[in-house]
């Protein structure tokens, strides 16, 4: 068995194996910052395939079947794909730019070559456009390799190993292709050792990117972790001790880090104010908004007993902070001493009021935070008496979706409130939040970030 031919048969099994498992473990990840291993992987694995095809009818000359040729001239015109999808992934600026039009070129080329292949038998008709275009590729990516000023500028990473590979390389594949193109064959083991070589630092660059990337999301979900702590803290450590009141809540945002927010301002053991505010979106832009509440609820202290002042002073902080984000907003001031509560809302949920089996919702809503400077807010008196049940929430308590994409919606919620009415608060929390849980697939995350307040006047 010649030398040429046990090199390949070594090469092309382990070119193919290593692309299998780089585009599996892409495959896996799942996220745009592996697109980098799965173009490398299809590279080499395709490299791996044509090299087990070409050998294909040799070491079984009885096989007779057109197949092994077919995968050797698709792979000749398509390879071409994967290997300048891999050099986007590294490239920035106008050389980005550059590679994706050679890509194109290749794909639209390959598509033509491979139709006239099969439809006249005629496989290297358009050969040498191919070739052309993989010349091209190799003198842009070795120059901006070679040169330290162009690779700071248009590439996401630098590598010394490709600066000294890459001369080499290049040097034994425009010799390989213009050999084609001049209609003269190569020697046979000239391109596996090279794309060996090339593969060994194409791999190591794949590797390093992608440990890389791996290493910056370890540290942004640490720092998300940290966010959470800290937005933990601007919630309410516990709930306040009112005369004749009892209180429960629960917080449970989607992510790491929430839009939701509640606040107790409790006056004296007979009054308090609840704040119940959801921002839309998620994560850390929302979660900065609803740190900013925080600090805003300290200047409307003052007027705690009045819903609207509360809501317009709040609305005053908040605009212009942050201009692509709105805030909804539902207010509570309790007077347990004359049994007498105010209500007002930003676009908010209405206000549920449970009293002897039945349900009432309370809607007094003015604009959202943040659309207009001096919005009004309109105030709802409400008499309350022993075994009042009140209930806040935010949007992600009735937006839960199920498999069908069907609401939880105010109906279900409502049947909930009035099936535990003779629980007290922190349970029927507790059972709100199993209901939703069970209302929403197995699979499906939750969907939204989700506050609920339950006051029981006793």
């Amino acid at each position: 068995m010649a030398l040429d031919l046990m090199l390949e048969l070594f090469l092309g099994p382990v070119f193919t194996f290593v692309g299998l498992c780089a585009v599996g473990i892409a495959a896996i990840r799942r996220r745009a910052e592996y697109r980098v291993l799965l173009w490398f992987g299809l590279f080499i694995g395709m490299y791996g395939a044509r090299i087990l095809a070409w050998n294909a009818n040799a070491l079984a000359p009885t096989l007779n079947s057109p197949w092994p040729d077919r995968v050797v001239v698709f792979v000749d015109y398509m390879l071409i794909v994967p290997g300048l999808l891999f050099w986007v992934e590294l490239s920035l600026g106008k050389l980005r730019q550059l590679i994706e039009l050679l890509g194109a070129l290749g794909g639209g080329i390959g598509i033509l070559s491979l139709s006239w292949y099969f439809v006249t038998a005629k496989p290297y008709k358009f050969l040498i456009l191919n070739n052309v275009i993989a010349i091209c590729m190799l003198l842009v990516v070795s120059t901006v390799v070679v040169v330290p000023r162009l690779s700071r500028r248009y590439l996401v990473i630098q590598s010394h190993v490709l600066r000294v590979v890459a001369p080499a390389i290049a040097v034994v594949a425009l010799f390989s292709n213009a050999s084609w193109v001049l209609d003269r064959e190569p020697p046979r083991y000239a391109e596996p050792i090279g794309f060996a070589v090339w593969t060994l630092a194409l791999g190591y660059i794949a590797l390093q990117r992608t440990f890389e990337n791996e290493r910056r999301l370890i540290a942004i979900e640490s720092e998300l972790q940290t966010a959470r702590q800290i937005q933990l803290t601007i919630l309410p450590d516990d709930v306040p001790s009112v005369s004749n009141l009892r209180i429960a809540s629960a917080y449970h945002p989607m992510s790491a880090v929430a839009g939701d927010f509640y606040q107790f301002i409790q006056v004296d053991p007979y009054r308090v104010g609840v704040l119940v505010a959801d921002v839309s979106g998620h994560g850390v832009p929302a979660a900065l908004i609803a740190a900013m509440m925080k600090m805003a609820v300290q200047s409307v202290v003052s007027c705690v007993a009045s819903p609207a002042d509360v809501l317009q002073g709040l609305n005053r902080m908040l605009s212009g902070q942050a201009p692509d984000q709105f805030v909804t907003a539902a207010y509570l001031f309790i007077d347990t001493q004359n049994y007498k509560a105010r209500y007002s809302a930003a676009g908010h949920p209405p206000l549920l009021l449970s009293r002897a089996g039945t349900l009432q919702r309370i809607e007094s809503n003015g604009l959202v935070f943040g659309v207009t400077p001096q919005p009004d807010y309109p105030v709802r008196d409400i008499a309350i008496r022993p075994g009042d049940r009140l209930l806040l929430y935010t949007d992600g308590v009735i937006e839960a979706e199920n498999a069908n994409g069907r609401q939880f919606g105010d109906a279900k919620l409502e049947q909930v409130v009035l099936r535990a009415q003779m629980s007290p608060p922190s349970e029927l929390t507790d059972t709100l939040l199993t209901e939703i849980r069970a209302w929403q697939p197995a699979s499906m995350t939750q969907q939204d970030d989700i506050t609920l307040v339950v006051i029981d006047v006793r």
